[in-house]
């Protein structure tokens, strides 16, 4: 399957280095490090990767990464930053709204440094020593709706940061155009995903280093991956669009090698037919998060 399918990268941060947090995060805080991005880009080119979505950071790392992209053969987008409520989930690679006003200006922000899509956070993050807890609540349905018609209004395609069966289902029903991680997911969820078209990037490999850290049960690790493979299984059978993304940067998602860990686990879960399914998600994603 690795060796056959197009190469693409569909989620990442480039100003992480998939080792250690806290230190991508200094290196690049007062200005975008360009070693540290032609580092990781050149990892993408040595692998053959030629497409790169970005989901956003706090520094313009993103931003940067895309000037230089071209040098390596790779295709770039990013939001620029990513968006999320003011003391949720998300401040680690974006910037915060409190009214919608300000959400809107946001919006503006991104579109003036030239974003080429817009990423949402509804949610928070999967908790891995306790089976079915997400870190906070997710964002109401109705305001969910509101951010996504707000970006589609301005000619952003909507990238979303969602897990949780309920969120999920908000965010597909307000016409997020691709859900990132959806962990959690429904059989109304996976119906709905076919037909709203959404692409999903379920984001396997940024969960699977968890089942050797600490404070993290490994059986959580283990259900939580055995759960994404049956649904991403039951996502094929119904048509829906599934693309390949890792989370690359995220701590045990080395860029390069975090795709090739994704793709072990999709080819697990899809078996044989899996390289035309994921292809057709990745088509979609290529075609679709460019701004309008």
């Amino acid at each position: 399957m690795e060796e056959h399918c197009p190469r693409c990268e569909c989620h990442g941060h480039i100003f992480m280095d998939g080792v250690d947090f806290r230190r991508a995060r200094d290196l690049h805080r007062y200005r975008p490090d360009t070693a540290a991005i032609r580092t990781h880009l050149a990892a993408y080119q040595t692998r053959g990767i030629r497409y790169f979505r970005d989901g956003g950071d706090p520094f313009g790392v993103s931003l940067r990464a895309r000037e230089l992209a071209g040098e390596y053969g790779i295709r770039y987008v990013t939001p620029a930053f990513a968006i999320h409520r003011a003391g949720r989930y998300g401040g680690i690679v974006g910037r915060g709204y409190t009214t919608l006003g300000e959400y809107r200006a946001l919006v503006a922000q991104a579109s003036a440094l030239g974003a080429d899509f817009i990423k949402l956070m509804f949610s928070g993050i999967l908790d891995f020593a306790e089976y079915g807890t997400i870190s906070c609540p997710p964002l109401p349905t109705k305001e969910i709706r509101e951010l996504v018609r707000i970006a589609h209004g301005e000619g952003f395609a909507v990238m979303a940061h969602v897990n949780g069966a309920d969120a999920i289902r908000a965010a597909l029903e307000a016409g997020t155009d691709s859900i990132e991680h959806g962990y959690y997911m429904d059989e109304e969820d996976l119906k709905l995903l076919a037909e709203t078209g959404a692409v999903w990037v379920p984001t396997m490999a940024a969960i699977a280093p968890f089942a050797h850290r600490p404070g993290c049960r490994p059986m959580v690790v283990e259900r939580l991956l055995d759960e994404q493979a049956e649904a991403l299984c039951k996502a094929a059978a119904v048509g829906a669009l599934i693309a390949s993304g890792s989370d690359a940067g995220a701590v045990g998602v080395p860029h390069g090698a975090g795709l090739a860990a994704e793709w072990a686990l999709l080819e697990q879960a899809l078996g044989p037919a899996g390289c035309a399914v994921i292809e057709r998600g990745n088509q979609a994603v290529r075609e679709r998060f460019c701004r309008k």
